[in-house]
């Protein structure tokens, strides 16, 4: 008899107990979730943190986390962590146990692989009681967002085109200041060189000052991406390697470019993430605000087109934009494209091409006999002035 009475009690136990982390497992459980930073460059690191809180007297002898993350943000490997990978996006789960009136902050590493706006907007949280016969899920709305710039690359590896096109002056001097011309003097900037300080400036203003040279080209300079590959493309981008690579381009110089004190603006014939399909057009402005609107529209793109890239040039025809100068990162120059940048160029405006390669793998496998495989080169018809 007793021994019946001992199980009937146990079987009364796990039931209750059962019943209580149902009823008040989750109460007063509190969940938050962000990155340690805004917003990186492919290929960089980030953390996201994890705070989670137990705020009453019942123990949580078990508690998992459960969502579904971009592919593209790369975790690095950790106890108490599962991660199971799928082609685009990964379950990532946390499990966790927390005593009465405790908090617990989790930092995870994670490398951004690929440019792009990520959002975390939920998590399924989960809890038990000891013997894991019962358990209660809940979902909870997060808003957690990271931009990932596109990667940033040394101006000298960009293939910015070399030809001369207005006398001895070539297109490299869109991003290059010309030591021979001052434009008066302006306050020393970490990694200006000594040889550029005005000591009768710096001696008269008690700061240091140093020659403001000018470009030998028009201040104003404005990037455009071309998304059309060729020129049967619809809608859809076959390589999107190529057009990453383009907004990397994009991003090096417009960096460089405002670096430099040159108003700079971008535009592509794509369109925002979640947003209408309409061409991204920034006008060129000056300031490191102005630069991270401009690495935040690109990080926001879609890989896709909106309109052909001629009629973004028939709208600079259209406002008569003039004394501008246009870098064109695009694959192809057809006569379309060339009747439009000689119509810019008869407005006072200069017009050159970064030709962009297709069929360029960011990192080619190795043939079956151990020598890498000739790229691709699309064939172009580079219009200089």
């Amino acid at each position: 008899m007793g021994i019946q009475w001992l199980i009937i009690v146990s079987i009364l136990i796990v039931v209750l107990q059962g019943w209580m982390y149902r009823k008040w497992g989750l109460r007063n459980v509190s969940y938050t979730r962000y990155f340690s930073t805004p917003a990186v460059y492919a290929g960089q690191s980030v953390d996201m943190i994890e705070i989670i809180a137990n705020r009453k007297l019942l123990l949580l002898p078990w508690i998992r986390l459960e969502s579904m993350i971009s592919a593209d943000l790369r975790f690095n490997k950790q106890s108490n962590l599962d991660i199971s990978e799928g082609q685009y996006y990964q379950n990532h789960k946390s499990l966790f146990s927390l005593g009465p009136y405790t908090q617990i902050t989790r930092r995870h590493e994670i490398v951004c692989m690929k440019r792009g706006y990520y959002t975390l907007q939920s998590v399924t949280i989960t809890c038990g009681d000891v013997f894991g016969f019962m358990s209660r899920s809940s979902q909870l709305n997060l808003n957690a967002s990271l931009l990932v710039y596109p990667k940033l690359i040394p101006t000298e590896e960009i293939p910015l085109p070399s030809h001369s096109w207005q006398g001895d002056l070539t297109v490299r001097r869109w991003i290059v200041s010309d030591p021979f011309l001052s434009s008066g003097v302006r306050e020393y900037r970490y990694g200006d060189p000594m040889n550029r300080i005005n000591w009768k400036a710096t001696a008269r203003t008690g700061r240091l000052q140093v020659h403001n040279e000018d470009f030998t080209a028009n201040q104003r300079l404005m990037i455009y991406v071309n998304f059309d590959l060729h020129e049967q493309m619809w809608d859809a981008v076959t390589e999107p390697e190529a057009v990453e690579r383009a907004l990397s381009y994009a991003a090096s110089i417009a960096q460089h470019s405002i670096l430099q004190g040159r108003q700079t603006g971008f535009g592509c014939n794509g369109y925002f993430t979640g947003g209408e399909k309409k061409p991204v057009r920034i006008e060129p402005q000056t300031g490191s605000e102005h630069l991270t609107e401009l690495l935040s529209s690109m990080a926001r793109l879609a890989i896709a087109r909106s309109i052909p890239f001629y009629a973004m040039l028939d709208q600079d025809l259209a406002d008569k934009t003039s004394q501008t100068d246009f870098l064109i990162i695009t694959a192809f120059v057809n006569d379309k494209l060339q009747t439009r940048m000689d119509r810019l160029r008869a407005l006072g405006n200069s017009v050159g091409i970064l030709p962009l390669e297709t069929g360029v793998k960011e990192q080619s496998n190795e043939q079956s006999d151990g020598t890498p495989p000739e790229p691709h080169r699309t064939e172009r018809r580079e219009a200089y002035a």
